[in-house]
This record gives structure tokens, C-alpha cells and sequence, in this order.
């Protein structure tokens, strides 16, 4: 009189459901996460370039404080009396004063990217434009002697925008 009824091998339905249902959501993670990588690898030429236009416009308010090209009173936006026009500019060349984001600048700044052949230097190139980019400088007088300039590319990444800030310290004494 051996009976079978009290063990019974193998998975029941709701144990095979419970698996099958944390293996889904583990899955749904990883693509989630693999979907953010491709999009961080595709928008990082753009982040590359707006950290280094965002140090260039710090440099240039910092060259143009030691140059004594412009007085401490001018390194300010205009509706302060300085000479940084308010809010986000198109990224241009610099103007004769040797400043960014000035009424004297010049046309759009360009990139020249290798080709086919990847190598910079031959009839291939092509030239780029930044005409998806903008730049704000702003600056904040702290004190007397003591001033806050941010910078702020916006630029756009896929189907978002983004913006990279950079702000710094500066003072009047060079």
C-alpha cells in the first residue's frame, strides 16, 4: 500500500510562471540599459564638443581680462553695460577683440572632419557647420572685485536637446 500522492517530482505552473516572469523583467532591464549605451556612444562627438567650445569661452573672458584688451567695467553682459550679448548665441567666430559671443563676431564656426579615406587634410573632408549649437555666456558681479561666468552650449543630441554648463570664477586682478 504505497501511495504517490504526497511527493511528486518536477515544476508546477505557477513556479514555471514566477521564472518565467523574473527572466522578463531582467531581459527588459538589459535592453533598457543597452538602449541608453547606444544613445550616450552616438551623442558623444556632440558632449565632446560642447565641453571643449563651453573651456573655450571661459579662456576667452579670462584672455580678455589679462590682455587688458577690455577693462574689468566691459566684462559684463550688455544689459549690465559689458560687451557679452544676453542669452544663447549661435556659435560664431571671434571677432576682432579676440572675445566669443561679442557684437563684433564673425560667421559660424566650421569643423573640417576627415572623409571616407578617415584622414583630415584631403579632398574628402568635410566641413561642418555648429548650427545646432548655441552659447550663453553669463556673468554675475559676487563683489566688487569677484564675478561668476557660466557658460552654457545647448546643443542637440538625437531627438533631445542638452545643455553643458561650465562656470568659473573671475577677478579683476590679472
Amino acid at each position: 500500500m504505497d501511495s504517490q500522492h504526497g511527493s511528486q517530482a518536477g515544476f508546477s505552473l505557477v513556479e514555471t510562471f514566477i521564472a518565467v516572469s523574473v527572466l522578463t523583467v531582467g531581459t527588459l532591464g538589459l535592453a533598457g540599459v543597452f538602449a541608453v549605451g547606444v544613445q550616450k556612444t552616438t551623442s558623444s562627438p556632440a558632449e565632446l564638443l560642447a565641453t571643449q567650445k563651453a573651456a573655450a569661452a571661459i579662456e576667452s573672458v579670462f584672455s580678455a581680462r589679462d590682455s587688458h584688451m577690455v577693462a574689468w567695467t566691459q566684462l559684463r553682459n550688455v544689459n549690465n553695460g559689458g560687451i557679452f550679448l544676453n542669452g544663447p548665441q549661435p556659435l560664431r567666430v571671434e571677432g576682432p577683440d579676440g572675445v566669443v559671443n561679442t557684437a563684433d563676431d564673425g560667421v559660424l564656426e566650421t569643423v573640417v572632419l576627415p572623409g571616407r579615406d578617415q584622414m583630415v587634410g584631403t579632398p574628402d573632408d568635410v566641413t561642418q557647420t555648429f548650427d545646432g549649437f548655441t552659447r550663453e555666456i553669463r556673468i554675475v558681479d559676487l563683489s566688487d572685485d569677484l564675478r561668476s561666468v557660466t557658460v552654457t552650449i545647448t546643443y542637440k543630441a538625437g531627438p533631445s536637446i542638452r545643455s553643458y554648463v561650465l562656470t568659473a570664477y573671475i577677478s579683476s586682478f590679472a
